[in-house]
């Protein structure tokens, strides 16, 4: 499957997601980065219209950041590319752990691998509502419960179909 197929399948299909856990990795990650991507160039947008508001308010700061802004903006870039792959990565983790525990409740096998697998394609809903909001430029702590809450279920229902214990 190409990744568009699999962020298709991933929006609508808690069966298929349940089935990607036996993706190779090498396709997981680049669907994982693919995301990173994305939110690290919504952030550095973000951050550079925040920095031409900025400048319009301090008069010195224009011509320190003409000197210097060819520095600023790859390292700000470098730097929210490692601050949006780490806190997509301990999410991600974070649920799958949650998984193993609903994995048992559940009476069903799994391995912690597959259920990461699992729980990343169970993101993609709020990974793209996440885009939304960040595009949007809001920020609500209860949007945030609520991106959490639609990930807890996607990953839930999609438990559902792993293999249950003998």
């Amino acid at each position: 499957m190409n990744l568009f197929q699999l962020f298709k399948a991933s929006l609508h299909s808690p069966k298929k997601i349940a089935a990607f856990r036996l993706i190779p990795i090498g396709k997981v990650m680049q669907y994982v980065f693919i995301y990173v991507f994305f939110m690290t160039a919504i952030s550095f947008f973000g951050f550079i219209n925040g920095i031409s508001e900025q400048q319009q308010n301090v008069e010195g700061l224009i011509e320190y950041f003409s000197d210097i802004q060819w520095l600023i903006y790859p390292f700000a870039f470098l730097f929210l590319f490692v601050l949006n792959t780490m806190f997509i990565f301990v999410r991600i983790s974070i649920f799958a752990y949650l998984g193993t525990l609903i994995l048992l409740l559940l009476k069903r096998r799994g391995e912690y691998r597959h259920l990461w697998r699992t729980t990343l394609f169970a993101s993609t809903v709020p990974m793209v509502i996440s885009i939304v909001v960040a595009i949007l430029q809001w920020s609500n702590d209860w949007i945030q419960l609520g991106i959490y809450a639609v990930t807890f279920v996607y990953l839930y229902i999609s438990l559902k179909y792993y293999p249950i214990k003998k």
